[in-house]
């Protein structure tokens, strides 16, 4: 079988009502006239919206296809075991030009029992935001479902729910069960669940041209929503050049975060996973067994489990993340 290699997809891009045209002019994707585009789906597992590959012998093929052939050669064995053909996580970036509904994701069980799914447990990195921008995560006190509700029927959720200041560089770590919306004016990076599961509990009381209301999912959300209060919201994390520093660690996926200006070897014969890297600025090369791959800002690079052992080598500066699944004993 032909040595597998970092691969890259094509962008998913998604036009939303809340979107705007950050992701061209930032991170360089479509085109100038896209005004609207709120989502760039970059390694996608989901149904109908499955990533096909962009370069190499595979190019065309999309992501299910090439774990049929190479199973855990890609993805790690103990990935393949778990998930079969169905890659586990979703990578988007996201811009918000208008606030998004306030929403709740199931988690593993409740979505399983509900929807024979998944669930979501996310996190997000942000990477551009404009001045007084916004992150609602979580409350802001200790509250039960009929201070929640009560709170609804008035239109007074914003009252109880959690603001933070939003600005580039900030981790928010999302699991599920937690209330959470993203402000107008934020650029993000999205780490998550394949899973295309949310239950929309607050539009604002939005309508369209035709005086429509978005479709809301309240009762649903009432089982599903984490009620408790929580000290701190937005994660810390440390920034050590040329080494990885760790951001998040759960479950789910690993996330790292890498700023460069010189070579770094990585080996991860120490895990039995992909390795996803998304470039969130300047560029690199991929260099392994004599061979490389650019990444440039606004790309994402999947790295098979089977290539263990590559260097990243910017061009100037540059700063990613890093992701994997970390193996746990069942």
């Amino acid at each position: 079988m032909t040595q597998l290699y970092p691969l890259k997809f094509q962008p998913i891009l998604k036009e939303k009502i809340w979107g705007g045209n950050k992701l061209h002019t930032i991170l360089g994707k479509g085109t100038p006239g896209d005004t609207h585009c709120g989502e760039s789906w970059e390694i996608s597992g989901v149904q109908d919206n499955l990533s096909v590959a962009s370069n190499g012998f595979l190019k065309g093929n999309n992501l299910e296809e090439i774990i049929e052939v190479y199973m855990g050669e890609l993805v790690g064995d103990q990935v393949y075991e778990k998930f079969g053909f169905e890659f586990p996580m979703l990578i988007k970036f996201i811009d918000a030009s208008d606030v998004l509904s306030i929403q709740v994701h199931p988690d593993d069980t409740l979505a399983k029992e509900r929807h024979n799914a998944y669930g979501k447990t996310e996190m997000w990195y942000i990477i551009q935001a404009d001045q007084g921008s916004k992150i609602i995560t979580g409350f802001n006190r200790k509250i039960n479902r009929q201070i929640y509700q009560e709170n609804l029927l008035n239109k007074t959720l914003p009252d109880i729910l959690n603001f933070e200041d939003a600005l580039p560089g900030d981790v928010f770590f999302i699991p599920a069960g937690r209330v959470h919306a993203i402000g107008a004016g934020i650029l993000l990076t999205e780490i998550q669940q394949t899973s295309d599961i949310t239950y929309r509990i607050y539009d604002w009381d939005r309508v369209d041209k035709n005086g429509k209301g978005r479709e809301l999912h309240t009762d649903l959300a009432l089982d599903a929503i984490d009620y408790n209060h929580y000290k701190n919201y937005k994660t810390p994390y440390e920034v050590l050049l040329n080494r990885s520093s760790q951001v998040i660690d759960c479950d789910y996926f690993s996330t790292n975060f890498l700023k460069i200006d010189q070579p770094v070897g990585k080996d991860f014969n120490y895990i039995d996973s992909f390795v996803i890297y998304i470039c969130l600025s300047g560029s690199f090369l991929i260099e392994y067994e004599g061979k490389s791959e650019p990444v440039h800002t606004g790309e994402s690079v999947l790295i098979p489990a089977v290539l263990k052992n590559f260097f990243l080598k910017p061009e100037g500066d540059s700063e990613m993340l890093e992701v994997f699944i970390k193996n746990r004993a069942v």
